[in-house]
């Protein structure tokens, strides 16, 4: 277990919290499988009822830690814990809901993208640059963003890596509310609750109804994982990875 992962649980609501303060919650693949057994966890449990995902004040996630990155670009081997973190996200069969502030980059904005409700403070912006960095989107995030946002603008945020703010986002419809920075967390746990109240079968199917098939959405994330990891190992993205921390430091 990585201690940058905190598992709560707060009656019949499974909390997800990443804490790693000095990174601004980027994530690594401990914290992947972390995330991933939690949510198999969660979902095997009949005690809980829903999942919910927060970060730090300031920094939901800043996205994938890039030394797992370079490690990767460098020939090492690994990814597995993402994968499987992306998997279970794609067929977690109870709601999730997340409550996201400031950073959300990456993964830190497609992980939303699978939550039933999202609520984010005004000083979010969601951003995805992929492509800045020699990779494609992940998380399903390539079948997802265009089914939401219409084709241009899901091109303007995966392939320009424009942000989106938390306003833009919720009148897009890729996220449900927008909340004061000091009110994230009970709003966000509030409607879990709420969530977790309801009859669970009957909420089972109708989010299943509304959700659909799944096996276009694995198969989507499965061919951009192996898009992503081969990008990983390109001139181009060791180029990107390598200049991008040269600008950090």
């Amino acid at each position: 277990m990585s201690d940058h992962i905190v598992i709560e649980r707060q009656d019949a609501v499974q909390i997800i919290r990443l804490n790693r303060p000095d990174k601004k919650n980027a994530i690594t693949r401990a914290m992947y499988a972390d995330m991933a057994a939690a949510l198999t966890a969660g979902d095997a449990d009949p005690a809980i009822r829903a999942h919910v995902f927060l970060g730090l004040p300031g920094a939901f996630s800043a996205g994938n830690d890039l030394a797992d990155f370079m490690a990767i670009a460098s020939g090492g081997e690994g990814g597995g814990e993402v994968w499987d973190f992306l998997l279970a996200l794609a067929n977690v069969g109870k709601p999730i809901v997340s409550g996201v502030d400031g950073i959300a980059v990456g993964i830190g904005t497609t992980l939303n993208l699978h939550c039933d409700l999202t609520f984010a403070t005004p000083r979010t912006t969601f951003r995805t640059p992929f492509v800045d960095l020699g990779l494609v989107p992940e998380a399903g995030s390539s079948l997802l963003v265009p089914n939401v946002l219409g084709l241009q603008r899901a091109f303007a945020m995966l392939g320009l890596g424009e942000g989106l703010s938390a306003e833009r986002a919720q009148a897009a419809g890729l996220i449900y509310k927008v909340v004061a920075e000091d009110e994230l967390e009970a709003a966000t746990l509030a409607a879990a609750r709420e969530i977790a109240a309801k009859p669970p079968e009957a909420l089972r199917i109708a989010r299943d109804l509304m959700r659909g098939d799944r096996l276009e959405l694995v198969a989507r994330i499965k061919q951009e994982s192996e898009h992503f990891r081969a990008r990983l190992k390109s001139d181009e993205a060791r180029a990107a990875l390598v200049a991008f921390m040269t600008r950090k430091k």
